[in-house]
């Protein structure tokens, strides 16, 4: 069974900074009235791009397979209220 990867310590730098980036790419996207599923979408569909430059499909794989332990494991709950996820900074505005 697979199981979620758990984020005991900070998230590394260039992790918080990307992820500062990601958030006003974001926040910009929503201003301008995209949808929340073409931004995801488009998000989930980079990084997949992102990865195949650097990684085998099995690691791939397994990556995507922690992501829906942890959608199973209800670790995505109560964020559509405000909640951060596991390891997520906070940011300076409203996504």
């Amino acid at each position: 069974m697979t199981r979620a990867i758990e984020h005991p310590d900070p998230p590394p730098e260039d992790l918080s900074r990307a992820g500062a980036v990601i958030d006003k790419a974001i926040e910009y996207m929503v201003s301008q009235n995209i949808g929340s599923l073409a931004i995801a979408s488009a998000l989930l569909g980079g990084s997949l791009a992102l990865l195949a430059r650097s990684m085998d499909e099995d690691s791939i794989v397994r990556i995507l397979q922690n992501a829906v332990a942890s959608v199973r494991a209800g670790e995505l709950r109560g964020l559509s209220d405000g909640e951060q996820a596991p390891g997520e900074q906070a940011s300076s505005g409203p996504r």
